[in-house]
């Protein structure tokens, strides 16, 4: 992929309370700079986004400036240009919208987060080249939780229940015009409600789609095509094969998870990664 149609990647870096539970566990001042494998996991999502080779630009909104003498080398990619800082805001999607207000307009837009620890190349190709093929101006990237619960059986992930089949989000989000970055907008009212999807689905669908959903009669395409209609945006999913995909860092459970496969080698580079050198444990 010539440079100039690579993505710029938004990465959001910045704890979403005080005292984060994961950061308290690893006695570090941010949850992004908390090692998993010995690694900074802000540097595992920085690594495989440069490594897909499909991202021209990285910006990561936070963590606070007080906390980067805490991470030599995200200071050192810092100062070295290499990936662009901003402060973060009061909430994710206000932060997302500051980073994307730094991007130009024509430029297609990877957003992800820190804490996406088990992050790999294949997995950003996957979902950008999925993405890109689609007609849609934002995707938004899903696992099936029962993908998730095959590989990693016991862990406990949000789910939204739909009547083709329970889906998990990856924090992967793709946006390819003006009107998919409107969706980040969106985003502002439903963050809040992400562990309540019933809640979401009301404020967003409507009572109807409430009432399908509680009966398990919602699809994915008909929640994604209300979303669309109602926001002015074209969105659509991209089913990833990936079931660590749908695992980030929220918890100390979740870190202790990671860790696990990391060590026990049960997660492979797919797809002929070249990164296996930065993580020879994996």
């Amino acid at each position: 992929m010539n440079k100039s149609n690579r993505f710029s990647a938004l990465v959001l870096a910045a704890d979403r309370t005080t005292h984060d539970p994961v950061a308290s566990s690893a006695e570090t001042s941010c949850k992004a700079i908390a090692p998993i494998g010995g690694i900074p996991m802000i540097i595992r999502v920085l690594d495989a986004l440069e490594s897909s080779e499909m991202i021209g630009r990285i910006i990561i909104c936070g963590p606070p400036a007080s906390v980067l003498p805490d991470c030599p080398e995200l200071q050192q990619r810092i100062e070295s240009g290499r990936v662009d800082w901003l402060p973060n805001l009061d909430s994710p999607s206000r932060s997302a919208n500051s980073g994307l207000a730094q991007i130009d307009h024509d430029s297609p837009v990877l957003l992800t987060t820190a804490d996406h620890a088990l992050l790999t190349p294949a997995i950003v190709r996957y979902f950008l080249c999925e993405s890109s093929a689609m007609d849609s101006d934002a995707t938004v990237g899903v696992v099936k939780h029962a993908d998730v619960s095959a590989a990693f059986p016991g862990t406990k992930r949000t789910v939204i229940r739909l009547r083709d089949g329970g889906v998990c989000g990856c924090n992967l989000y793709a946006f390819f015009n003006h009107r998919g970055r409107d969706l980040v907008t969106f985003w502002q009212k439903a963050e809040d409600l992400r562990k309540r999807p019933w809640r979401l689905i009301l404020q967003v669908l409507g009572p109807g789609a409430v009432l399908s959903y509680l009966m398990g009669q919602l699809t994915l395409n008909q929640a994604l095509n209300t979303v669309s209609s109602r926001v002015g945006v074209k969105v659509r999913t991209v089913t990833l094969p990936y079931p660590q995909a749908g695992v980030d860092v929220d918890k100390v459970e979740d870190m202790m998870l990671v860790e696990a496969i990391l060590a026990g080698g049960a997660l492979s580079f797919e797809n002929g990664d070249e990164s296996k050198g930065r993580y020879p444990d994996v």
